[in-house]
């Protein structure tokens, strides 16, 4: 190859000492004809040929590949014949005149010094076949042996990984497995527990043996803020209705404060506001803060709104529909939870009742059917009553209202519903933003006495706020309805009793709405009657088999009687003198044979507290006192 046609060498470029004396580069600026003999070449990168010089090659059975030596030692030393160091056989000819002519193409050249040519070189090396791989042996087939004793239990190691914390893993000193523990018994608590954790296990252990659970888990229900309007499941025209309502009550308000009065998403309320905008139903009174508007409406805008409030007036949160209502109710129903004697007593903890009647009212708690308490007067019946939601512990959401036949129904009382801070989270739940058309209450305790008549049990109509209201039976899904003092309503025992046999039975109840049509309601509520008349008087046995619990009530012992006693004097500061309370209970209990009542303690010491008071003396209970209190207490009894 003449000299001017041999191309320069880049910068720094050199692939080993075999190439160099291949392949004769000469360097930049040097004169054509300049020959360079073959020596060892220095790399162009020092560090990196001294950091992989000692690096090894992959072996054949674990790759499948064999890295050479040099990248082009292996093809070449064969051919050519000399060694790294041997004068190159491609050495150029002094000059290109005297370069002989280049012989024909042959399958073995061999020119005359016994080299090779270029192109002679690169046809050889492209024509070598690659070194056949070894392939891998197959693993020796196990021979049949004896199984092997079982070996001990290992101690516990961090599992073999290749993730980043292997690494990290091996630097933790081992330690051994701390002793298992078994965990403290707690004392029963006077209050109720929180609701049971979401997982229960299936087995649960009574004394020395193991029974299985039969308790459901309990469902948390938490209503999420819907993301569009269809799953509010709530119609444009209904939507659009509650904005010009609202922007009509509160002119002047942002998008902001009227998307969480209506209780959505303020990007869908703004949709609303900009197409009633474009209508020119409504326009930007201001601007307000990260791009928001105040609203205010035009003459036409309200001449609309007028004309809707004809319809109804109600301009509260977005209602919820049934279909979503009725999945809540039994998400949350009572027969849900299943309270315990410590929950049971804990609702009860500011009474005084026995473990024989503690007995009898469990079963019915934790069941969460239907209840029938009677007994004498003055025992406690409706006290019980009213406290046994409190066994249940847990809080419930309730809708402001629903929608129902086209109706808007009114479902939140705050006479009824206690509402309870919404700021905490549930433990294990998403954090998502809580619909605001629920409202977190207490499971609510709903009693109703001589008052109650057939038409509580229906829907009420407002005809002018066109609104309806949720009947009694409604309200108190996911608690307590008490018919106390059953027998003395405006209307006859059998006809409230026909009322709610279809109810306990099917657990829905059919209620007729203003325009004639009716609706299935959730019937998901303790009924617990409460009478101190004799039951087969009021009732058939038709109905009492309905009632799966009759429970009653009788007076307390003369144990019990003597602690109330204590108690009352203690709480209103009375010193009673030595013998008064036997003299109390031999003259007008014993000798009479009254009943004692578990409201005699309170009555009389109350009788004595204010006879005192009365006479500007020290409270001080003495048989004077309790004379005078027991002819006032129980003259007519």
């Amino acid at each position: 190859m003449p000299d001017d046609k041999i191309p320069p060498r880049p910068r720094g470029f050199s692939w080993g000492r075999t190439l160099e004396s291949a392949f004769p580069f000469r360097k930049e600026g040097e004169p054509a004809g300049t020959a360079r003999p073959p020596g060892p070449v220095a790399p162009a990168f020092p560090e990196l040929a001294q950091a992989t010089a000692g690096t090894p090659s992959l072996h054949p059975d674990e790759s499948g590949f064999e890295e050479p030596p040099s990248l082009f030692a292996g093809a070449l030393s064969p051919l050519a014949g000399t060694g790294p160091t041997a004068p190159s056989p491609l050495a150029p000819a002094p000059s290109p005149a005297a370069a002989p002519a280049p012989a024909p193409p042959s399958p073995d050249p061999a020119p005359p010094d016994g080299g090779l040519g270029l192109d002679d070189a690169l046809a050889a090396l492209s024509r070598r076949k690659p070194r056949p791989i070894r392939p891998r042996l197959p693993d020796p087939e196990p021979e049949e042996e004896e199984a092997p004793a079982p070996a001990p239990a290992e101690e516990p190691r961090w599992p073999d990984t290749d993730d980043r914390l292997a690494a990290v893993r091996r630097l933790i000193p081992r330690k051994d497995p701390d002793p298992v523990v078994p965990p403290p018994t707690e004392p029963e608590s006077a209050l109720p527990e929180p609701a049971p954790e979401p997982r229960r296990s299936t087995q649960r252990r009574t004394g020395s043996r193991t029974v299985k659970d039969d308790r459901p888990p309990t469902r948390r229900f938490r209503p999420v803020e819907p993301a569009t309007l269809e799953a509010a499941g709530l119609d444009e025209g209904l939507a659009e209705a509650l904005v010009v309502k609202h922007l009509y009550n509160n002119p002047g308000a942002s998008g902001r404060a009227l998307a969480y009065d209506i209780g959505l998403r303020p990007t869908i309320v703004s949709r609303f506001l900009e197409d009633l905008k474009m209508r020119r139903l409504a326009i930007h009174r201001s601007a307000a803060a990260m791009g928001d508007f105040y609203y205010e409406l035009t003459e036409e805008g309200r001449s609309v709104a007028r004309e809707l409030q004809k319809d109804s007036r109600y301009a509260g949160p977005a209602p919820v529909p049934l279909e979503q209502y009725i999945e809540s109710v039994k998400a949350q129903a009572i027969s849900t939870e299943h309270p315990r004697r410590p929950q049971l007593r804990g609702a009860f903890a500011d009474l005084k009742i026995s473990e024989a009647l503690l007995d009898r009212i469990g079963p019915a708690v934790t069941h969460g059917k239907g209840m029938f308490m009677f007994g004498p007067p003055g025992n406690g019946k409706t006290s019980l009553a009213e406290r046994i939601t409190r066994a249940y512990g847990s809080t419930i959401y309730i809708p402001h209202a629903i929608y129902a036949g086209g109706q808007i129904i009114q479902v939140y009382d705050p006479a009824v519903h206690v509402a309870v801070d919404e700021s905490d989270i549930h433990p294990g739940m998403s954090s998502a933003r809580v619909d605001r058309r629920w409202v977190r209450c207490r499971r609510p305790t709903v009693v109703v006495g001589g008052e109650l008549t057939l038409e509580a049990l229906d829907m009420a109509f407002d005809e002018v706020d066109g609104v309806c209201e949720a009947p009694i039976q409604v309200k108190a899904n996911g608690g307590t309805l008490v018919i106390d003092d059953f027998g003395r309503q405006r209307c006859r025992p059998d006809e409230l009793l026909n009322r709610w046999i279809v109810p306990l039975e099917k657990h829905v109840d059919y209620i007729a709405l203003p325009g004639g049509r009716k609706e299935a309601f959730p019937f998901e509520c303790l009924l617990v009657f409460s009478t101190n008349m004799e039951p087969r008087d009021l009732v058939d046995e038709a109905f009492l088999r309905r009632i799966p619990y009759k429970i009653e009530v009788t007076g307390p012992p003369e144990e019990h009687f003597r602690e109330l006693l204590d108690q009352q004097c203690a709480e209103l500061d009375l010193d009673v003198e030595e013998g008064a309370i036997d003299y109390l209970i031999e003259e007008y209990f014993t000798k009479t044979g009254r009943a004692m009542r578990y409201c005699h303690p309170r009555d009389l010491m109350l009788q004595v507290h204010n006879l005192c008071k009365f006479r500007e003396e020290p409270g001080v209970v003495n048989k004077e006192t309790i004379d005078q209190a027991v002819l006032l207490y129980f003259s007519l009894l």
